[in-house]
């Protein structure tokens, strides 16, 4: 496709900010922050206020997020599980659409090297590039998450910053991530006093600054080349450290009070227990940490806005914001001390319910600007989307994809929509010992009004999100809804026999062998006749 047209979409800018909360956005309905920026996009497109994502860490959802599959299809449940290289991904769809696909910023994909060594291939080698970055072409892949006194000098951000006078072994962490307290000493942004102090570089120099910068020279590049771009922020997610001023913006005292209750302690799910044990959960329960980190929280998510606006405006001033289609989405939230936890991992809304803005250029997408979208859609959604905004949704593509595409719903078109799932994997968290970590896991089936966990590890949960809409009460053992959790069960029961891991052939070529008398007796593999008369009655090809 090297044109738009009015069924077609030329670009894709793929916004994902990690560990954003729906409620830290004034257009998802926050009180705290007015995210201009922001605002002004979801004008223009559909926000989707019911969005769940697949995976409730950052591996496992975007894994999702990457390839249009669930996780059970996938296989990458936790962070630094490597996605096999027998998968497909966003990139792979588009790149066969003429589509160029490009990355800045994180994926927190795990090349599969013991695949990649199957075949005879170096990781490192430009041959395997799309296999080792997840289908994408790194245009500047960076995770963040660099942490301790390794030399990580030759990292292109740090490169960066060592070119504006901080350098060292680890200026990300020295520099970008960490503070000066009130007697001038270095403070780590791991640790949480640190939030309440400007980070020591400038905002120009923050990370989501620099990846805004790559991301305006990127598009520059491109020209008139058709273009999808991957704009992953690394931001807002920990350390909650952020440069002036937008680490003062914030006052404590308009916080929102955190959704959680003294009936939730009183619950004795064992695994809701031990993740309100973990350090992180104890720590985002004491209200006075709460305060001083959540401000730092949402000034990450307002300086995100704030270099978004210049990315809007270069966009506008290029010529390119009427044939892009833009999306901005979050790989997860936040527990920010909402059910007495922290960090994520689990399945309350807080975690698993993400914003989602998707913009449409094209004139069939004017009936929904400006609207808010109430079903439940999936972050495997997007894939599909894209491959069908730009070109189409082949049979051999079609194949890979489990989520829908959003086009209907953009376009004001009705589109079933039932229920969302989501799944967690907690083998990897620090919960104490099992017998056996497999065990350490649980899949969510949400409705219009129901969430229903399935835990492998302790009862199954409940909540009925009518009565309940902050998931403060689990139903699970109320015998009035016993047959609501029968129902959900099954369900969800269905769903997981239902996967489709056939992916080497696709289903319409299935069904089209039997309809074209590709049947095994038409192809004179004989079985159950007992002579020739037979055989030529039903059309079996048995001559010699």
């Amino acid at each position: 496709m090297n044109e738009t047209t009015s069924d077609s979409v030329r670009n894709v800018l793929f916004i994902m900010c990690d560990q954003l909360r729906l409620d830290a956005l004034s257009c998802f309905g926050g009180t705290v922050i007015e995210t201009p920026n922001i605002d002004r996009l979801a004008a223009r497109g559909v926000r989707f206020d019911q969005a769940h994502v697949q995976g409730s860490v950052c591996g496992s959802s975007r894994m999702s997020f990457y390839t249009g599959r669930y996780v059970q299809s996938h296989g990458a449940r936790y962070n630094r599980i490597p996605l096999s290289i027998g998968q497909r991904t966003l990139g792979d769809h588009l790149r066969s659409q003429g589509v160029r696909t490009m990355l800045i910023g994180k994926t927190h994909m795990a090349p599969d090297r013991d695949g990649l060594a199957t075949l005879g291939l170096d990781p490192d080698a430009p041959e395997a590039m799309y296999l080792a970055e997840c289908g994408f072409e790194p245009t500047l892949r960076d995770d963040g998450l660099m942490p301790g006194v390794a030399d990580r000098s030759e990292l292109p951000y740090n490169r960066f910053l060592a070119e504006h006078g901080f350098g060292g072994p680890n200026a990300w962490h020295t520099a970008a991530n960490s503070v000066l307290d009130e007697d001038g000493r270095r403070v780590s942004g791991w640790l949480l006093r640190a939030s309440k102090y400007p980070a020591i570089v400038p905002d120009e120099l923050s990370e989501t600054a620099f990846m805004t910068d790559q991301a305006i020279d990127t598009i520059r590049a491109a020209g008139d080349d058709p273009w999808c771009i991957h704009l992953s922020f690394i931001k807002p997610h920990w350390p909650y450290v952020v440069s002036e001023p937008f680490h003062d913006l914030v006052d404590p005292l308009d916080l929102p009070a955190p959704n959680r209750s003294d009936t939730e302690l009183e619950h004795d799910h064992p695994v809701l227990q031990a993740f309100r044990d973990l350090r992180v959960s104890r720590a985002f329960s004491d209200d006075d940490i709460r305060r001083t980190v959540y401000p730092a929280y949402l000034g990450l998510v307002l300086q995100i806005d704030r270099h978004l606006g210049r990315l809007f405006a270069e966009l506008d001033r290029l010529g390119r914001t009427d044939d892009t289609m833009i999306v901005l989405t979050s790989d997860h939230g936040d527990y920010m001390g909402d059910h007495w936890l922290g960090e994520k991992d689990w399945l309350h809304d807080e975690v698993v319910r993400v914003p989602m803005i998707v913009v449409d250029p094209r004139p069939a997408a004017d009936v929904t600007r400006g609207t808010v979208s109430s079903e439940l859609v999936e972050a495997i959604d997007l894939v599909p989307t894209f491959v069908d905004a730009t070109g189409e949704i082949t049979p051999e593509i079609d194949r890979w994809l489990e989520g829908q595409p959003l086009t209907p719903l953009l376009h004001g078109q009705p589109q079933e929509r039932e229920m969302a799932i989501c799944q967690s994997e907690f083998a990897y968290v620090e919960l104490g010992p099992t017998d056996d970590p497999r065990r350490r896991r649980a899949t969510m089936l949400r409705t219009d009004r129901f969430k229903y966990i399935l835990s492998e590890t302790g009862p199954d949960l409940l909540y009925d999100l009518d009565d309940d809409p902050s998931e403060q009460r689990d139903r699970g053992d109320d015998p009035g809804l016993a047959d609501k959790r029968s129902e959900l069960k099954e369900r969800l029961f269905e769903w997981f026999r239902d996967r489709s891991n056939e992916t080497t052939l696709d289903l319409q070529r299935q069904l089209r062998s039997s309809e074209h008398g590709l049947t095994a007796s038409a192809q004179g593999v004989l079985i159950g006749y007992w002579d020739e008369a037979a055989a030529t009655a039903d059309g079996a090809d048995h001559h010699l």
